[in-house]
């Protein structure tokens, strides 16, 4: 087989990980990778060490689905204690960069007491001098900012710590993201390669392009012992050829969760690739790579989740994009890392920073970022964007999950933009409480009924409607829900009929379809083409 041409097999996975966990934004970016590891990662896994029962129980009921259970067997218990030995010896920088943050934080609640912050400088923590400045709000309230750039070239950021697995998938089945980390396993290859390698592009074209697996080999400089396993990840059949859109005006195709593909006959946008990017047998419909351009003229980012920004599928489709759009990176705040630094840092030189109502222009189409609000938990997070595409005189407007809390906002947007001819938005209305992703950046714990008030939530039935009061779509599409089988590693959702987004979204789509509007809330994958409007 080695000097055949061979592809990589379509449910061949490429899983990025860091530490052998698995890997997203927070865990490149330097400040908020130290605060996961300490606050998150060795908490796990103490707690898993000190009763595996537990967590053998937790994982087992799905009330509990998303908690912070480890999904290992018990009998694995000594791994999981060498992983906590790896962590300590190799992460020690970023255990102790954490606990100068926490201590930076404590000093600054206990001595900023409306003077000048310049004697404070002295007694910040070693580890944090010359990375931070210490700053007022206008109001006198004390707090920090960190010179990102400069972590990253400093020796809290280690490529070394990321890696790649490789493994065959049948199903929509793992472990959730955040709470169980990998352990070897006999049929997954672990490359020890940055994410920048090059040896990750060329992996993925070969989902399209064959090569001598000699090659690879060479690239990867896999030992002798791996080469069979190696060899299992790939298949001389001939994979489907991706049909392009030859219409005359539009094709959109919903991919699932908030991953919509428009199409024309010379542009290509894709929002929040989340891929089902594997080729396997299933109950759900699905597109996957297969149904995704050789190239993509630009990548939109409406904010940074790791249900919107998902390594896996963007570092598997880096060498096909042209651009990658995102919402501007500002501040340098522990719980707003740069996106545009962590993107440039795991290989990514084609990235574009777009503000609040600023507009990209090229061939027929426009696309304008519109303000996000919502959905993060009341924290100061900038890096958070809606987008207007508009094509001709056609616009789709993706709201992502934006909790519309103050619809006026969106009368002075109307005013600008206009009438839309399509909405997306998302209803997760519930949504998690900030401790479940945030909680590992705070050094002081949260009241409980102050957690469970701050949520990552969507809109609810009456803030969608007013959406669709104001921007008079003619069609409505409620995504972004996490319902598809493979979001739920990353999710954590199971609904219910009776669940209240599911409630929420019914009556949204009702109230849409009395009106005479096109409304639906879509699953799994959904084609809509549209032709140019007459006159």
């Amino acid at each position: 087989m080695d000097e055949d041409y061979v592809y990589l097999s379509p449910n061949t996975v490429l899983e990025p990980l860091i530490d052998r966990w698995y890997a997203w934004s927070h865990l490149v970016s330097p400040a908020t990778a130290a605060m996961n590891i300490l606050n998150r990662h060795l908490k796990i896994i103490n707690s898993f060490i000190q009763a595996p029962d537990v967590h053998v129980a937790a994982v087992q009921n799905p009330k509990l689905l998303g908690g912070p259970f480890m999904d290992t067997p018990k009998a694995r218990v000594g791994e999981v204690k060498d992983l906590k030995a790896r962590t300590l010896d190799e992460r020690s920088d970023l255990i102790e960069l954490a606990k100068a943050i926490k201590e930076l934080d404590q000093l600054l609640k206990q001595q900023a007491k409306g003077y000048s912050l310049e004697p404070l400088y002295e007694q910040i923590p070693p580890l944090l001098k010359g990375y931070v400045e210490l700053l007022y709000d206008l109001n006198g309230n004390p707090s920090y900012r960190f010179f990102e750039s400069l972590l990253y070239r400093s020796k809290f950021y280690n490529p070394a710590s990321q890696s790649i697995a490789l493994w065959l998938t049948h199903n929509d089945s793992r472990p959730f993201v955040l709470s169980t980390p990998r352990l070897d396993e006999p049929a997954v290859l672990h490359l020890p390669i940055p994410f920048n390698h090059p040896a990750i592009d060329l992996l993925a074209s070969m989902k399209r392009q064959p090569r001598r697996l000699s090659d690879v080999k060479r690239l990867l400089d896999v030992p002798a012992f791996d080469e069979a396993l190696l060899a299992s990840f790939f298949t001389t059949d001939t994979p489907p050829t991706y049909s392009k859109y030859e219409g005359d005006f539009i094709r959109m195709r919903y991919f699932g969760h908030a991953c919509v593909l428009i199409e024309t006959n010379d542009v290509s946008v894709l929002v929040d690739p989340v891929v089902s990017y594997y080729g396997y047998p299933s109950d759900v419909s699905r597109f996957s790579d297969a149904n995704l351009p050789d190239v993509i003229d630009y990548v939109l980012i409406t904010h940074n989740h790791q249900d919107h920004v998902l390594l896996e599928t963007l570092l598997s489709l880096r060498s096909r994009i042209r651009h990658i759009v995102i919402p501007k990176s500002v501040g340098g705040s522990l719980q707003d890392p740069n996106l545009k630094l962590m993107f440039q840092h795991i290989g990514f030189d084609q990235v574009v920073e777009i503000d609040e109502m600023e507009s990209l222009r090229f061939s027929n189409c426009t696309i304008t970022g519109i303000p996000f609000i919502g959905e993060h938990c009341d924290l100061n997070i900038r890096t958070k964007m809606c987008y207007l595409v508009k094509i001709a005189d056609f616009s789709i407007l993706f709201v992502a999950d934006s909790c519309i809390v103050e619809p006026q906002l969106y009368d002075h947007i109307h005013a600008l933009t206009g009438d839309v001819d399509v909405l997306l938005l998302g209803m997760e209305c519930d949504g998690a409480p900030l401790t479940w992703l945030y909680g590992p950046l705070l050094t002081e714990d949260l009241a409980r009924d102050k957690d469970q008030s701050r949520r990552l939530a969507g809109s609810n039935y009456e803030r969608g409607l007013s959406l669709v009061d104001r921007f008079n779509p003619k069609e409505v599409y409620v995504y972004a829900m996490g319902m598809e089988p493979w979001l739920e590693f990353i999710s954590s959702i199971r609904y219910t009929d009776e669940s209240n987004p599911i409630v929420a979204s019914n009556a949204l789509i009702n109230a849409c379809r009395e009106r005479g509007l096109l409304a639906e809330r879509l699953f799994g994958e959904k084609e809509l083409l549209y032709v140019p409007v007459e006159g």
